[in-house]
C-alpha cells in the first residue's frame, strides 16, 4: 500500500509540475510617456490575434515557437500599409504578467481582463 500510495504522489508532483501557463489573452502595457493609456494585444486561442488601444498597428495572428513569441500583422499609415512580423523571448509569464525581450528591449505586460 505503501509503494501504491508513493507512485500516485510521484505523479501527481510530475504533474504539477510540467504544468505550462498558456500565454493566451489581453495583455497590455503603458503607452510611452502616457501611463494613464494601456496598448497591446490580444492573443486568441488558434493564433488569431488583435490589437488593444492601437490604430495603426493591427496585429492579426501570433505563434509561440522555441520560447519566442512571433506577432505578425500590418502597419496601417501615411496612405500605405505594410505587413510585419515581431519577434520576443518570452523572459516570464504568470498569471497577471508576461515579461518579452528583444535584444536589450525588455516589455512588461499586464493581463488585462475588462480590455476591448
Amino acid at each position: 500500500m505503501k509503494k501504491f500510495l508513493f507512485l500516485v504522489f510521484g505523479l501527481f508532483l510530475s504533474a504539477c509540475g510540467s504544468e505550462e501557463l498558456s500565454i493566451e489573452g489581453k495583455w497590455v502595457e503603458p503607452v510611452p510617456n502616457m501611463p494613464e493609456i494601456k496598448q497591446g494585444f490580444d492573443l486568441e486561442q488558434g493564433g488569431k490575434a488583435k490589437s488593444i488601444g492601437m490604430a495603426t498597428l493591427q496585429y492579426d495572428s501570433w505563434k509561440e515557437k522555441d520560447g519566442r513569441l512571433i506577432l505578425s500583422g500590418k502597419s496601417i499609415g501615411n496612405h500605405q500599409t505594410i505587413e510585419f512580423t515581431e519577434e520576443y523571448e518570452i523572459v516570464s509569464v504568470d498569471e497577471n504578467k508576461l515579461v518579452l525581450k528583444n535584444g536589450d528591449y525588455v516589455r512588461e505586460f499586464e493581463k488585462c481582463m475588462d480590455c476591448e
